[in-house]
């Protein structure tokens, strides 16, 4: 299947000490692959897009580099294909600018926002007031700087809120602690961070010079809660910054760590319902790397948290409500429902697998938390994890999504009723087809997990005697799994499910 085409590896740069990266199974391929001329032919004069004559190629070949991005800002929902260009330009325009605006609010409440650094020590306590040990702050930038990654898993430690190996997300689900250990055994703390790291300053010095300057801000009266809570999370935030797809020389550069700080920063401010948890930096660093500007990236990262968590809205609940992976109570995890889902589908499609799962006090599936946590990111390379995601996208899209994100309520009147089916995903036009879209379909992350379980069902049942024997089964599957393969499989697994839940 990979025998031919242009290897892909070369648009995403990986850091040359970096030995243990999983080579990308993505190639470029003539005639399967969205090309740049495919792309541009699929849009009138006027800018209006036609949709179905990219998803099919999408599904099958993936989107050339060099347009990835703004063929994702179509596949989150940031345009709608109808717009024109000139429509497209003023409502990137109004963004860029709301972005800003936001951007300045958090500045004026933290400084350090938006002038190319980023803390990775608390600053503050929780009952507002500044942190009394300048000491620990300077530890915790030289930690910070300390040695580089050994691997890919020692390089992205920590970021989903796993404590065990089972996934299971405890107190730190939230955010990361400095110096708690991550998967590979490695401090979270560790990264590929030169000592200086902005205009002559060290990390250490950033922390400090961000305590300085946290202590004059409070000395002027007492904070606000939502202020509070907010700047608790911007270290947590730096920390998982400068551990995040650390292997590639993109992020040597200080300023692409910054906006990548920044984005999150601004997005905990606006979000105040999720605010900032681990594994955010996994899902928002390819939108930095894909989008020049940082506005745009920042939008194209709140398009797909919106795919990622439960809006207020009720509008969107029919649509979204299964997609809470952010999410968090006091008594659960976001990502519970998906789980649960998994586990449900699971018992249908493969009874003996679900049992012996149940049987081993797998049955609440946690072992899986991480794959549907950060959309596989630690499953595949870097370039096939976005080769995986636009072949989900694709075959999951609804040519109603911008409408339900700008203007909920006039999307729900007209929702299905000039669309044809051609403009849906392939995945959706299923779901509609088995009446399912008015059930809330499952997204398709759920059966790409269901898919790779069915896979490895044999070996599960037959060398699996433990929670920690699932766990160490499903870890080989690492740089090991075929995105395309496994959308097929998932894609199977769905069509089966329904059939049999009709039963």
């Amino acid at each position: 299947m990979w025998s031919s085409g242009e290897p892909a590896d070369s648009y995403y740069e990986v850091r040359p000490e970096c030995t243990d990266v999983p080579k990308t199974r993505f190639k470029i391929k003539p005639g399967k692959t969205l090309s740049v001329r495919k792309w541009q032919a699929a849009f009138t004069p006027e800018g209006h897009l036609d949709i179905s004559k990219t998803l099919g190629r999408i599904q099958r070949g993936g989107i050339h580099p060099s347009i990835r991005g703004e063929v994702w800002e179509f596949l989150l929902g940031c345009y709608d294909p109808k717009s024109t260009f000139e429509e497209r330009d003023e409502i990137r325009q109004r963004r860029r600018v709301e972005y800003a605006s936001w951007k300045e609010e958090c500045r004026e409440k933290f400084p350090i926002v938006g002038s190319g650094k980023f803390i990775t020590a608390p600053v503050i306590t929780e009952d507002g007031q500044s942190v009394q040990e300048p000491l620990y702050l300077l530890e915790a930038g030289n930690n910070a700087a300390a040695e580089p990654p050994k691997d890919r898993d020692a390089a992205e430690t920590g970021e989903t809120g796993e404590t065990d190996d089972t996934g299971e997300a405890g107190e730190e689900g939230k955010a990361g602690e400095a110096g708690e250990e991550g998967e590979a055994g490695e401090p979270a703390s560790t990264a590929v961070v030169g000592e200086t790291v902005a205009n002559g300053e060290t990390q250490s010095s950033i922390n400090i010079s961000s305590w300085q300057m946290m202590k004059e801000i409070i000395s002027h009266g007492p904070l606000d809660k939502k202020v509070i809570q907010w700047i608790l999370t911007l270290h947590q935030i730096g920390l998982d910054v400068i551990r995040t797809d650390r292997t590639l020389v993109f992020y040597e550069k200080q300023e692409n760590l910054s906006k990548l700080w920044d984005i999150l920063a601004v997005y905990a401010w606006i979000d105040t319902d999720v605010g900032y948890c681990q594994g955010m930096s996994d899902l928002c660093s390819p939108m930095i790397i894909l989008l020049d500007d940082e506005a745009d990236a920042f939008w194209c990262f709140e398009r797909l948290m919106r795919r990622l968590y439960q809006p207020s809205n009720d509008l969107f609940l029919l649509e979204f409500q299964k997609r809470g992976n952010f999410r968090c109570t006091e008594s659960s995890v976001g990502v519970e429902s998906q789980l649960s889902n998994l586990a449900a589908i699971t018992q249908v499609i493969d009874p003996k697998l679900h049992q012996h799962l149940e049987a081993l006090g797998g049955g609440d599936y946690l072992f899986a938390f991480r794959m549907l946590m950060v959309l596989f990111r630690r499953e595949f390379s870097f370039c096939d994890s976005l080769y995986l995601w636009e072949m989900m996208w694709a075959l999951e899209y609804d040519p109603d999504l911008f409408e339900l994100y700008e203007e909920p309520e006039a999307a729900e009147g007209s929702k299905g009723r000039t669309k044809s089916i051609r403009h849906y995903g392939k995945y959706e036009r299923e779901n509609m087809k088995s009446g399912s879209a008015e059930e809330a379909p499952l997204p398709i992350s759920v059966f790409l997990v269901a898919s790779v379980l069915k896979d490895k069902s044999a070996k599960l049942l037959q060398e699996a005697r433990g929670l920690d024997d699932v766990v160490k089964i499903l870890n080989d599957i690492t740089g090991n799994l075929d995105a395309k393969k496994a959308c097929t499989g998932a894609m199977k697994l769905h069509k089966k499910y329904l059939k049999k839940a009709k039963k």
